[in-house]
């Protein structure tokens, strides 16, 4: 119990630092209003989900500690936001301000969340150097068992998808309640060109920060 208390800042922590998934879906928000981005905080659950599935059965590590698989996995990332900067600067929405369901536009927007997060390196590199710090390893299993390690990684892993949702749901939010001054008249254009600029700026960070 007391290693999910202490888990559980650590998780938060992170959350509340600006990185792709929170820049992406603030972003989204911003420019085309709260529902389209909560439909994208599934799918970067989805990825998150993703994440500590891999993690819990091991390949995570197996990523992580191959050069080839790490560098195409964060190229893949950096690429990806530059194209949805692309995408934004040009003005190609994917469905109408606040009308994004589980029709094509949302799945869609579903989607997009869901490669954000996946193709996200920061994720793999939380997964396998921080959560294991929380993994109390066990002097003993029955045979046949489901491994005890295996087992402390999926709550870890819920705790971290849970946490990093609640998050993301608060900064759409937000971002939603900024949104009617930011997009009205003249302005709109221009902040959508300065919103898909920021997004760049996301991509390079990203190269530049998890770059070995």
């Amino acid at each position: 119990m007391s290693l999910l208390a202490e888990f559980f800042p650590t998780v938060l922590l992170l959350e509340l630092t600006p990185g792709p998934n929170m820049a992406y879906l603030a972003l989204l928000s911003l420019s085309r209003g709260a529902r389209p981005a909560l439909v994208a905080v599934l799918g970067v659950a989805m990825g998150l989900t993703v994440h500590a599935l891999v993690a819990a059965l091991g390949a995570g590590a197996l990523i992580a500690r191959s050069p080839p698989l790490y560098e195409t996995l964060r190229w893949c990332g950096v690429a990806y936001l530059l194209w949805l900067a692309y995408e934004g600067w040009r003005g190609e929405a994917d469905s109408a301000p606040g009308t994004a369901g589980f029709g094509d536009a949302g799945s869609r927007l579903l989607w997009r969340g869901f490669a954000t997060n996946l193709l996200n390196p920061k994720s793999v590199l939380f997964f396998v150097s921080v959560v294991p710090r929380f993994v109390i390893e066990p002097q003993g299993e029955p045979q046949g068992a489901v491994p005890t390690v295996i087992v402390q990684m999926a709550i870890l892993g819920t705790l971290y998808v849970a946490v990093a949702t609640a998050v993301h749901v608060l900064v759409v939010l937000l971002a939603a309640q900024l949104r009617p001054w930011l997009v009205a008249g003249a302005r709109r254009d221009r902040v959508r060109r300065m919103l898909s600029l920021l997004l760049a700026g996301v991509a390079a960070w990203l190269a530049l920060s998890t770059g070995r």
